[in-house]
C-alpha cells in the first residue's frame, strides 16, 4: 500500500533529509516514527533531498507498507480506523510530539503511478536574503541569511532572469560522479517582501547538488556590483565551477512546494524521469 505525505521541517538542526548513521536527519527521524505505528522497518522515497540546514513548508515523500504493516494502521486501539491512510499524519505527529521540527501536514493513498520523486514535473524554493536596505529580524534568525551592505534588487532579477530555459548548470552545481547537471530553470525571480527582505523564487524541473543556493550566491554578486548582469550566462556556458561567487547559506533556503501532473499522467512521468536521471536531486 502506497502513502503519499506532505512534510515541512525546520532544517536548523538535521544533518539534511537523507539518512545517515549516528546522525539526526529528517528521513531518520520520520521512519523511527512510522517504524513505531506500523510495528517494523519502514522507508521514505522522497522528491528532493534537502541538505542540511535547509528547510521545507512543501516537501513530499512516498512510503510502501507491507500487508502486516497496513493491518496496523487499518487498527487504531482495536478498532477500524475511518480513513487509515488520513489517519497517518496525525499518528505521526502524535509520535513526534508537541513542537517538533519537523511535522507531517498531511498524509493519504496514493494515486496509482505516483512516485514521490519520479513523478514530480518541478520543484519551487524560495530564499530569503536580508541586507542593510532590510535590516534583521532575529525572530526569523533561523530562515534567513544576512548579507552587510544593501544589495540592487533590480539588477538581481535582471540577472535572474537571464539563467531561465534548459541549460547545463554544471558552473553552479557540486559536481556528483555519474549525476547529470542538465536542468529547465522555470522561473527565477527577486523582489523585496513587505519588511524590505530580499527574496528570491527558483523553480525547475528538478535541482541538482547545491544549486539553488549558488544560483542566489551569484545574484547576490551582481547585486552589490562585483557581476555584471550578463556575467552570470558567461559563467553557465563556461560549464565550470568558480570561485566568482559564493554559495549562499543554506539556512535562508525553504522547499516550498512540489508539482505534480495529473494522476493518468504520473507513470508515464516517472518512467520518463527514471530514463534521464539515476541519482538524487538535491537543493
Amino acid at each position: 500500500m502506497r502513502i503519499r505525505l506532505d512534510i515541512a521541517y525546520d532544517g536548523t538542526h538535521f544533518r539534511g533529509w537523507a539518512k545517515q548513521p549516528n546522525l539526526r536527519t529528517v528521513q531518520g527521524t520520520l521512519e523511527a516514527a512510522l517504524a513505531r505505528i506500523v510495528g517494523s522497518d519502514v522507508q521514505f522515497v522522497v522528491a528532493g533531498r534537502t541538505d542540511a540546514g535547509v528547510h521545507a513548508a512543501g516537501q513530499v515523500a512516498h512510503v510502501d507498507l507491507d500487508d502486516a504493516q497496513w493491518a496496523r494502521v487499518e487498527s487504531r486501539h482495536g478498532k477500524a480506523a475511518h480513513d487509515p491512510a488520513g489517519s497517518l499524519a496525525g499518528r505521526m505527529r502524535g509520535v513526534l510530539g508537541a513542537y517538533p521540527d519537523v511535522t507531517v501536514t498531511r498524509s493519504a493513498l496514493a494515486p496509482d503511478g505516483f512516485d514521490a520523486r519520479f513523478s514530480a514535473v518541478w520543484r519551487r524554493y524560495r530564499y530569503r536574503l536580508a541586507d542593510d536596505g532590510s535590516g534583521f529580524d532575529p525572530l526569523r534568525r533561523h530562515d534567513t541569511t544576512t548579507h552587510r551592505g544593501t544589495l540592487d534588487e533590480t539588477r538581481m532579477d535582471a540577472a535572474a532572469r537571464t539563467l531561465i530555459g534548459l541549460h547545463d548548470f554544471a558552473a553552479y552545481c557540486k559536481p556528483r560522479e555519474e549525476a547529470t547537471t542538465i536542468r529547465t530553470l522555470l522561473d527565477y525571480r527577486w523582489s523585496r517582501d513587505a519588511d524590505g527582505v530580499l527574496v528570491a523564487e527558483v523553480k525547475a524541473d528538478a535541482f541538482c547538488h547545491s544549486m539553488v543556493r549558488a544560483l542566489v550566491g551569484a545574484c547576490a554578486a551582481v547585486g552589490e556590483g562585483r557581476l555584471d548582469v550578463d556575467d552570470l550566462v558567461v559563467l553557465r556556458d563556461a560549464l565550470e565551477r568558480t570561485s566568482e561567487f559564493k554559495v549562499l547559506a543554506a539556512r535562508g533556503l525553504i522547499l516550498t512546494e512540489v508539482g505534480y501532473p495529473s494522476d493518468d499522467l504520473l507513470a508515464v512521468r516517472a518512467e520518463q524521469t527514471r530514463a534521464r536521471r539515476s541519482r538524487d536531486d538535491d537543493a
